[in-house]
């Protein structure tokens, strides 16, 4: 695949070449993506980032003005179609693809990818590379009615979009493995598998496990696809035999269609099953305070906040789904469980309740293996190395 290697400056000129991150959430550019810019810029590129309303996170703004990045504002609706509202997006995309003029752009997640690269074709962008960080409503639960025409809108925009690709990556094979069933990858683009974002070690690093009674933590959007309903419920089936034993969950109310309605999430509290702490700008200190990290989700492109957990030292119980399996060994740093499941997802924490032992060796395990293997400096490289920046 012709890349950009070598050519960090163009020819003659030495003006640095210009590189686009295009994302939805504006802290997930620091967040997630900041080690990748951070190597682009090492590389000797000129770096560009863009999402939703940039202008009005400071704190965003100020970390990638810190990694010698210029931060861009797109009008980007992370959820929902709404066909002004899209196109009002992708007239923005190409006015600012045209201005900055780029020579390789990254989007990842499906709007910005979408739009991005349609954009990006339109603007004549030399190089277009989409990131497929994970399938979540479009592609999970059971397709009727509404979410039966989103799927279908969504999987035909992501065709469109993908058409226009230098370079395609998701994190995990079982989504590159459905997109191609699904008929959705051009036949001549690269597909390159990552594990994940991978975790920054110098943010996320290793904390002593909390004194017992044991306190169990899951990290998500308030969505039905990630497990939550199944987290509350078998928590309060596991309270009934160990009541002393506490369930945090942090994450945000969602406008998305699935999402968890504050009814529901009032009785859990009320009746103590859960403890919620809403959305939460750093998590760090809720994972030193737990002892497992629980992810029930349906499907994942790489869960970032397990590879948080394991960072952190913390065994992990998530499903035996796309994305999610890839993050345990089963009985080394943590248990899989079915997808959907109570009655299993309940007999796993249990198993850790009772043999805190075990819980002390699978914190050392998952250090271990997101050391070798989901270290941000080994994906971003990764990444580079595709792209051939």
């Amino acid at each position: 695949m012709m890349g950009f290697k070598g050519m960090a400056m163009e020819a003659g000129t030495g003006v640095p070449h210009r590189f686009l991150m295009v994302g939805a959430f504006a802290p997930s550019l620091v967040k997630f993506r900041g080690p990748l810019l951070e190597s682009l810029v090492a590389n000797g590129w000129e770096v560009h980032a863009a999402a939703n309303a940039i202008e009005e996170d400071s704190e965003t703004v100020a970390g990638l003005e810190n990694l010698a990045v210029s931060p861009h504002s797109l009008p980007i609706q992370r959820a929902g179609l709404n066909v002004f509202s899209d196109i009002r997006t992708l007239v923005s995309m190409v006015a600012l693809f045209r201005s900055i003029k780029p020579h390789a752009m990254l989007a990842y997640t499906i709007k910005p990818v979408v739009w991005s690269l349609i954009a990006g074709w339109i603007a004549r962008v030399p190089r277009r590379y989409a990131m497929v960080t994970g399938l979540g409503y479009a592609f999970t639960g059971q397709a009727s009615g509404k979410r039966l025409l989103i799927q279908r809108i969504a999987r035909q925009l992501y065709r469109i979009a993908l058409s226009h690709a230098h370079g395609i990556f998701f994190q995990n094979p079982d989504d590159a493995t459905l997109f191609d069933e699904l008929g959705l990858l051009p036949k001549d683009v690269p597909v390159t598998i990552v594990d994940g974002s991978g975790v920054d070690l110098r943010v996320y690093r290793q904390e002593p496990l909390p004194d017992l009674p044991m306190s169990f933590l899951l990290i998500a959007r308030l969505l039905g696809d990630k497990g939550i309903r199944e987290y509350a419920a078998a928590a309060a089936e596991v309270r009934k035999t160990h009541p002393q034993v506490q369930f945090h969950l942090v994450g945000g109310i969602d406008p998305n269609p699935d999402a968890i309605g504050e009814d529901e999430l009032a009785s859990w509290q009320e009746d103590g099953t859960i403890i919620w702490h809403g959305e939460q700008p750093d998590v760090r200190p809720f994972l030193a305070n737990c002892h497992v990290y629980v992810l029930p989700s349906y499907r994942e492109g790489t869960p970032r906040t397990v590879l948080e957990a394991m960072a952190t030292g913390r065994p992990v119980i998530t499903t035996d789904a796309p994305g999610c399996r890839e993050t345990v060994v089963p009985n080394v740093n943590g248990l899989l469980v079915p997808p959907g499941q109570v009655a299993p997802l309940a007999y796993a924490m249990r198993t850790l309740i009772e043999n805190p032992a075990k819980v002390r060796l699978m914190a050392d395990a998952a250090l271990s293996i997101v050391e070798k293997r989901y270290a941000a400096d080994k994906v971003a490289s990764t990444m580079l190395a595709a792209m051939g920046a």
